[in-house]
């Protein structure tokens, strides 16, 4: 059995974030969305839960939200077909409102690409792609 990964982000607006995913190639599973959540589908194992503030306080008890806008909560990686790819999701990204960069890793782009990508509450995702 495969494993699944399940991101949980909190966003401001659920339905303008789920747009923003949307634009980049998820798609929104209607079975476990509602006005709190919206579950964006990337693949058969890659998840991404978007949730209301006030929804995600549920699950983190005591704490606070961070403000992923002026600080790192987590950096999300994952694996794309080819650097063209990778470079698509992150001009999708930028025409959606997020921001996107680049750190210079010093390895030739033959052998590996990735971008920084930021939503638009500030969560961070990782494109990449490696030579095999």
């Amino acid at each position: 059995m495969s494993t699944m990964v399940f991101v949980n982000f909190p966003v401001k607006d659920v339905a303008a974030s789920t747009v923003f995913y949307e634009k980049l190639g998820f798609k929104k599973n209607d079975d476990f969305s509602d006005e709190r959540t919206s579950c964006m589908v990337w693949d058969d194992n890659f998840f991404i839960m978007l949730l209301d503030h006030s929804f995600y306080k549920l699950f983190i008890k005591d704490k606070t939200i961070a403000d992923t806008k002026t600080q790192s909560a987590a950096l999300i990686a994952f694996s794309l077909g080819s650097a063209d790819e990778v470079k698509k999701f992150g001009k999708l990204a930028e025409e959606s409102g997020g921001t996107v960069y680049s750190v210079d890793m010093g390895i030739p782009e033959d052998q590996m690409f990735g971008l920084e990508v930021q939503d638009l509450d500030g969560n961070m995702l990782e494109p990449n792609w490696m030579a095999m």
